[in-house]
């Protein structure tokens, strides 16, 4: 049984899901996507996505017409696998279509950029063998890319992202809800200090950095919390 974390944008509030692999995911529609299909290779059974992303999928399944083969979607930091700002860390990223022929990648990369419903598409030269498309939050901390500034008030799967990665180094957040209140902000500045960082609790450019290159594939920690 699955935990899964819904950021449900619409109202400014994090949800909470438990359902089984075979179960389809929170907000979609017509069993198009199931837990175990949005897992991917992840090994963790705490999940974490936005309604947005849900939505974007529903409308691009019912575009393209058929069943889209998903080889990538969600994992945790520490499980690695991806850069160390990668999308597919807050769960709004889809690595798809690695079953189908050139001729047919085409096709679906086509039908996704055509949707309108993404935030961003891979130009597909950079991935010949599967199409990647993602629901990102602009603009990045960082000029070249990533993920957002967050503090204090913020709520998301970009919180669940810094939480996960804190409590995993050892800077207890305590509990992982995607709500950067005190206690994430105490983290945040704990872990700035110790690392000579702007000590300011805000998670930007250099904050993502640091901590994304520390956590990302070092595994599942004894501090990691589900």
């Amino acid at each position: 049984m699955a935990k899964i974390f819904i950021y449900n944008e619409s109202v400014n509030r994090m949800e909470t899901y438990y359902r089984g692999e075979g179960q389809a995911m929170p907000y979609n529609t017509n069993n198009t996507l199931t837990v175990r299909e949005f897992k991917a290779r992840s090994v963790s059974q705490t999940l974490w996505t936005t309604r947005n992303t849900m939505l974007a999928w529903n409308a691009q399944r019912y575009i393209y017409g058929a069943p889209i083969y998903v080889g990538a979607a969600f994992r945790r930091p520490w499980e690695d696998g991806h850069g160390n700002q990668s999308q597919h860390y807050a769960g709004v990223a889809f690595d798809v279509g690695q079953i189908l022929t050139a001729e047919q990648r085409q096709v679906l990369y086509n039908s996704a950029r055509r949707s309108g419903v993404w935030s961003y598409v891979e130009p597909i030269g950079q991935t010949p063998l599967w199409v990647h498309f993602d629901k990102r939050t602009f603009p990045p901390a960082c000029i070249t890319g990533g993920y957002p500034r967050i503090s204090r008030g913020a709520k998301g799967v970009y919180v669940l992202v810094a939480q996960d990665g804190l409590n995993t180094l050892g800077f207890s957040t305590r509990g992982l809800d995607g709500i950067f209140g005190t206690n994430t902000r105490s983290a945040v500045l704990r872990f700035q200090a110790s690392r000579g960082l702007v000590n300011d609790g805000i998670i930007g450019c250099n904050t993502w950095k640091e901590l994304q290159n520390e956590v990302v594939g070092i595994g599942r920690k004894s501090t990691t919390i589900d």
